[in-house]
């Protein structure tokens, strides 16, 4: 699964996670303007400034308020997270809650102490995940099937055929895996590809055949619903 990169000026910087399915990532202030983040079908568990939180599944592009401060991360790849935090990604979807929300408070404040006090934040906060991935019970492995074919492009009738589930089994379980039903999340993961081959310098029309959308116009939609801007203001050419 892709994420979204950020300039080496915005402080930001990630590393594969010792959990299976996330990564782990830092951003530290560093003076330039905090970017937005963009749809990509994740979720993420964060510490901030003495708090534990946790982003659920945007279905647009996300603008941090505020002081940028210090943020440590693990982002868990679409359909992971659910499983760990024990609560559908839909009642989190376009939303930034406090995790005392979601488990008892008195143990959050128990991990918030241990994650400040340690000499490594981030390492405290996977070790924290690492746990409690011990106590719970794994993702489905078809949400992964699932995420792979979309990812490929696959039509959301066809991945459901290929999996043996019917329309209303699939969108149920998209709900609570990934927070919206299949297509949103196809449409996410397109608006994902297209990015990575734009960056890659592939001219935009060609980046749109290839993404899977009908043409550039409709790339140029998308991208304008869901990240709040333009391809080229994405990637830094017109």
């Amino acid at each position: 699964m892709a994420v979204e990169p950020l300039a080496a000026a915005s402080g930001y910087a990630e590393r594969p996670s010792r959990l299976a399915g996330a990564v782990v990532w830092t951003r530290a202030p560093a003076g330039g303007p905090v970017r937005a983040v963009l749809p990509d079908g994740c979720m993420d568990l964060l510490w901030h400034e003495g708090r534990l939180m946790v982003a659920g599944p945007d279905t647009r592009a996300y603008h941090p308020q505020g002081a940028p401060g210090r943020w440590v991360g693990i982002r868990f790849f679409p359909g992971t997270a659910p499983a760990l935090l024990g609560v559908p990604a839909h009642e989190l979807r376009d939303l930034r809650v406090d995790l005392a929300d979601l488990w008892p408070a008195a143990e959050v404040r128990r991990l918030t102490r241990r994650v400040d006090a340690a000499a490594d934040p981030l390492g405290a906060l996977e070790e924290l995940a690492l746990r409690r991935a011990e106590e719970v019970a794994p993702p489905d492995p078809l949400l992964a099937r699932l995420v792979t074919a979309l990812e490929a492009g696959r039509p959301v009738a066809e991945t459901a055929d290929g999996l043996g589930l019917g329309a209303r089994q699939l969108h149920r379980r998209s709900l609570a895996a990934f927070g919206y039903g299949p297509k949103t999340l196809a449409r996410v993961l397109r608006l994902q590809r297209a990015l990575a081959l734009a960056r890659d310098g592939v001219p935009f029309a060609q980046t749109a055949t290839r993404a899977g959308f009908a043409d550039q116009a409709h790339l140029a939609r998308d991208v304008r619903q869901l990240a709040d801007t333009t391809l080229g203001e994405l990637v830094g050419r017109p």
